[in-house]
């Protein structure tokens, strides 16, 4: 059998013994530290300070600590303390250096495999602190024990000890620093910066996130981080939860609830094949499942899990059982038989997705259970299967009891309510959207045929909407039809802060709208689908413009808000006033600025002209004030305007709308606001 580099006279390189290398002791991390810590990024970076905060949280979840400190030092260092039993300190049998040592530098060495130190704990593979020792120029490990403060050191994976000079002597043996009656682990570590990209960045904020959720898991525990980088003005965190999920659960809830909080909790067994001293063995496991979850207003779901005292943003089985529970509860138990629903039972369609379920839901899930196998080292998603069938079978019967009657009536109506709407919405979004497709008002090309369609599409596009035919007429032709499209709007858009899915979508200037920027809407919608790169809003400058322009950024805010939060939906400010004075024009956009300019070009007050609307200005003075990049004024709108927007709105249809009942109430309840003595009566 030839060798590759004989069947290849150019290829120099032989495949034999040789070309089979080991990597010894934690070169294999430096070697490839993707497959430990995620990458060499801002992300692998900040694996490193999760990996020493998660043994510490592990020592808090089995009662020996109850506080956690983390400290960004000036010096690029990172620091993690913890007032626990302290990482032993006496030689090991085997390794004949102190337990210490085997910790800082051997891969699967840990507490967290014989079963005894911890009976659940998240860092369950062993290559937690080695890994950071592995991917550190220097590390200084202090540990309050046996009465002594002990320490050893590291310079590139070389245990030793720094003297006074900062000068570095190889060796084995701890030092007594001081005696303590305390007990804890102090870890500090200088990342080795030709390992990480040189952009690569610790977050305060996404640290003081982290600990935050921690502390929601291990009830109790407070942690504390601090900022010493210069540079930095991020004031202290400090963070202790009492409630546990429950609080995690009330602090991500954004919205308005729908429901009070529902907290479920239960144990059950499982078995499963381990290797025991070479050999497979059946061994029974314990699982502990806690929940805690409420449905609020809109359509968002947040759902965080953890496997003992790791987050587990990929999910994994306990995700899956956890959903398929709720989906199966809610359709068994809560709207069996529910009249509203009776027309979609006929064809199938009465039964809630997954989606509806989990609209408006927020819910935190956690696992505690031994040994737990996870889906790569960075434990992002948990792969025990027999967990997924124990959460399903917990959740599944604590939640129908809830439903069933244990909850409130009140709150038990309104998540009816809430998810009925969702499966009509949905239903009725479904056969609109086929409707559509079909419609005989859309032209060839797919698109409403009142749209007048620019020639190039992408991320330099420009959607205008505006008020009418009489402005469409100038702006058609003033506008740049390689890239700026017109949309007229011919009626008032739907309010969609209270209307129905349903609504929106039959309401004909709204539909225009979501298939002219071609992107979809509500969950559905795809920013980078969208025909246009930027959506103005081109409205007169009166109130029923100001109406017109609100209710249209309530639509973008509720079906379309990628748009809002991308920054690419924008205002016109057209003029309030013009005046043709000595062979100039001048603008002006309110009546002091006209007078401003009125006084300094000594302009004659009869010689200026207000526009009651888009549709006065002739081609020119449209194009220049609205449509010229380099002349005309945009306010980009942002998610702040989108929410006045959508008060205004609704404060428009009280004022101008045709419900005089609802008008004059409004207008007694704030009676006391008017000045008596100034009205005419």
């Amino acid at each position: 059998m030839p060798t590759p580099s004989s069947t290849n006279p150019q290829n120099k390189t032989s495949y034999d013994a040789d070309a089979i290398q080991t990597l010894e002791g934690l070169e294999a991390v430096r070697k490839r530290p993707g497959m430990y810590i995620g990458g060499t990024g801002s992300e692998g970076l900040m694996h490193l300070l999760w990996e020493l905060i998660d043994n510490a949280v592990d020592e808090a979840a089995g009662g020996h600590c109850a506080r956690i400190d983390v400290i960004l030092h000036r010096d690029g260092s990172m620091e993690v303390a913890d007032d626990g039993r302290g990482i032993p300190i006496d030689i090991h049998r085997q390794r004949k250096v102190s337990a210490l040592e085997v910790v800082l530098t051997e891969l699967h060495a840990g507490g967290k495999f014989g079963g005894s130190a911890y009976a659940a704990s998240g860092g369950l593979h062993g290559v937690g602190a080695s890994v950071v020792n592995a991917l550190s120029a220097k590390l200084v490990a202090e540990v309050d024990r046996n009465g002594s403060t002990h320490r050893l050191c590291f310079r590139e994976r070389v245990a030793g000890q720094f003297d006074a000079e900062n000068r570095f002597k190889a060796g084995h043996s701890l030092v007594k620093v001081k005696a303590s009656k305390k007990t804890g682990t102090r870890i500090r570590f200088w990342p080795d910066l030709d390992i990480f990209d040189s952009q690569a960045f610790i977050d305060f904020d996404t640290i003081c996130e982290r600990v935050a959720r921690t502390c929601f898991i291990v009830p109790g525990l407070r942690v504390r981080v601090e900022d010493r980088r210069s540079g930095q003005e991020n004031p202290p965190f400090e963070y202790v939860s009492r409630g546990g999920l429950s609080d995690l659960v009330d602090t991500l809830s954004t919205r308005a609830p729908v429901t009070e909080i529902i907290t479920i909790s239960g144990i059950d067994t499982f078995e499963e094949k381990v290797p025991v001293d070479g050999k497979m063995k059946i061994v029974e496991r314990e699982c502990t499942v806690e929940v805690a979850l409420r449905w609020v207003d809109g359509y968002e779901t947040n759902i965080v899990t953890f496997v003992n005292t790791i987050p587990t943003p990929e999910g994994g089985t306990h995700l899956a059982g956890f959903e398929r529970a709720m989906t199966r509860a809610v359709n068994d138990t809560l709207l069996a038989g529910t009249k509203k629903l009776a027309k979609l039972a006929k064809s199938g369609n009465d039964r809630a997705t997954k989606d509806d379920v989990q609209e408006g839901l927020v819910a935190a899930l956690k696992v505690t259970f031994p040994e737990p196998q996870f889906r790569g080292q960075t434990k992002q998603e948990l792969g025990t299967p027999a967990v997924q069938g124990i959460v399903y079978d917990i959740v599944k019967q604590s939640l129908s009891d809830w439903l069933d009657g244990a909850g409130k009536k009140t709150h038990i109506n309104a998540v009816r309510d809430k998810l009925t709407s969702a499966i009509l919405n949905r239903v009725a979004s479904k056969e609109v959207l086929e409707a559509k497709r079909k419609a005989a008002n859309l032209g060839s090309t797919g698109m409403p045929d009142k749209l007048a369609d620019c020639r190039t599409h992408g991320d330099d596009a420009e959607l205008l909407i505006v008020e009418g035919d009489s402005a469409a007429g100038p702006a058609k032709a003033g506008r740049n039809s390689e890239y700026m499209a017109i949309l007229p709007l011919r009626g008032k858009v739907v309010n969609a802060g209270k209307a129905t899915m349903k609504q929106v979508i039959d309401n004909a200037e709204a539909q225009a709208l979501i298939t002219a920027i071609g992107a979809g809407s509500g969950k559905d919608f795809k920013l980078d689908d969208a025909r246009y790169g930027r959506i103005i809003i081109l409205c007169d400058a009166d109130v029923d413009g100001s109406h017109i322009r609100c209710l249209l950024l309530t639509l973008i805010y509720h079906y379309m808000r990628p748009l809002l939060e991308a920054g690419r939906v924008y205002a016109a400010q057209p003029p309030l006033y013009s005046s043709k004075w000595r062979g100039d024009t001048h603008y002006a956009f309110s009546d002091v600025e006209r007078d401003k300019v009125a006084e300094q070009k000594k302009i004659p007050l009869d010689k200026w002209v207000r526009f009651k609307g888009l549709g006065e200005m002739d081609v020119d003075e449209l194009a220049e004030t609205t449509l010229n990049p380099e002349t005309r004024i945009l306010k980009r709108l942002t998610m702040d305007d989108a929410r006045e927007a959508k008060i205004a709105a609704e404060m428009f249809e009280t004022l101008m709308g045709s419900d005089v009942v609802k008008r004059r109430d409004f207008v007694l309840s704030n009676s006391e606001l008017v000045d008596r003595d100034a009205l005419d009566i």
